[in-house]
């Protein structure tokens, strides 16, 4: 087969499309339709290749990868691919995300519209009169990246005789790690953005200031609620949240059920703080990133494990700050 005279080398790694993608243009995997191979990318068929199995019970040790100087090659991409597979396990960014930019460089400068509320509704236009005007600039400020990751600190000699699909666990919990804090950075994105702030006179979060902070989105969808520990306390203590069959649905998937059908996504924090974001995840937010999982190849291949750095280089901006409101109970 063709992927089994492949030249594996570092040079893969430099070219700006990322090493599968790399590896595709040499061994389309067009070319294996109708064979065993179907269904397999071109990194997938480099394993098949060397017989490396990375997961199961028959999984191989570390030191599999490095037999041949081809096939120490393909080991940057295995911590890549686990590191993300974590990180999309714990995901909860898409559920906020109405869309995702991949730059080549670190500077970036979104778009933005701010409507007035007569520009949200499509006036009628009488014969000869001009059509009303959305405007759409550049913002003034960049949007702001921000470099996430961990140090991959161990001894070559020390991991080699690992099974792989242990050594995935720990790969995983890395990309786990990225992916809670982004989280965090994108709310952090909303609350410090012109996103309308709303103080309840209360000191807990009741029907009612959740139905104003529902009502106040419009004419934007309140798809998401982002609810802080004590917030979402509260709302599981409302009557409205109390019927039999939300009670049900809570206790056998931990999933609550809103009057308005929007998700609620938990935020981790120490305070005691009552906040609510309510959002449309198809306006509010644009998550920009330089590549995906990054890690220094040069080290990985060479079995310099001793601190090989593994990162992920994101930002995020507002698209319509007007599609996000922030409710705060007061102290």
């Amino acid at each position: 087969m063709a992927f089994d005279n492949i030249k594996l080398e570092k040079g893969l790694y430099t070219t700006s499309k990322g090493f599968t993608a790399s590896l595709e243009e040499l061994d389309p995997s067009e070319n294996y339709i109708g064979t065993d191979y179907e269904g397999l990318d071109a990194y997938q068929r480099q394993l098949k290749r060397f017989d490396i199995k990375v997961s199961g019970t028959g999984s191989d040790t570390i030191s599999k990868f490095f037999a041949t100087t081809d096939s120490a090659a393909l080991f940057p991409e295995y911590i890549s691919r686990a590191v993300q597979q974590g990180l999309e396990e714990e995901d909860t960014l898409h559920k906020i995300i109405a869309t995702t930019t991949n730059i080549d460089s670190l500077d970036y400068r979104a778009i933005e519209s701010v409507p007035t509320e007569e520009e949200k509704e499509l006036a009628l236009v009488a014969e000869g009169e001009t059509i009303p005007e959305t405007t759409i600039r550049t913002k003034d400020k960049l949007t702001k990246l921000k470099k996430r990751g961990r140090m991959l600190v161990a001894s070559y000699e020390a991991i080699k005789f690992q099974k792989l699909d242990l050594f995935t666990v720990t790969l995983k919990q890395i990309g786990a790690y990225i992916a809670r804090t982004q989280f965090k950075d994108a709310i952090e994105v909303i609350t410090n953005s012109d996103a309308e702030q709303i103080t309840s006179a209360s000191k807990t979060v009741t029907y009612e200031e959740l139905v104003k902070l529902w009502n106040k989105l419009s004419p934007y969808k309140a798809t998401t609620f982002i609810a802080s520990v004590p917030a979402i306390a509260d709302m599981l203590s409302i009557t409205e949240f109390k019927d039999s069959n939300a009670g049900q649905s809570f206790h056998g998937t931990g999933k609550m059920i809103t009057p308005f059908g929007a998700e609620v996504l938990r935020v981790s924090d120490d305070t005691e703080s009552r906040g609510i974001i309510a959002l449309d995840n198809s306006a509010a937010l644009e998550k920009v990133q330089a590549g995906g999982v990054i890690t220094e190849y040069d080290k990985l291949i060479d079995r310099q494990l001793e601190r090989a750095a593994i990162t992920t280089i994101a930002g995020f901006s507002t698209i319509f700050s007007d599609a996000a409101k922030i409710l705060t109970c007061s102290e």
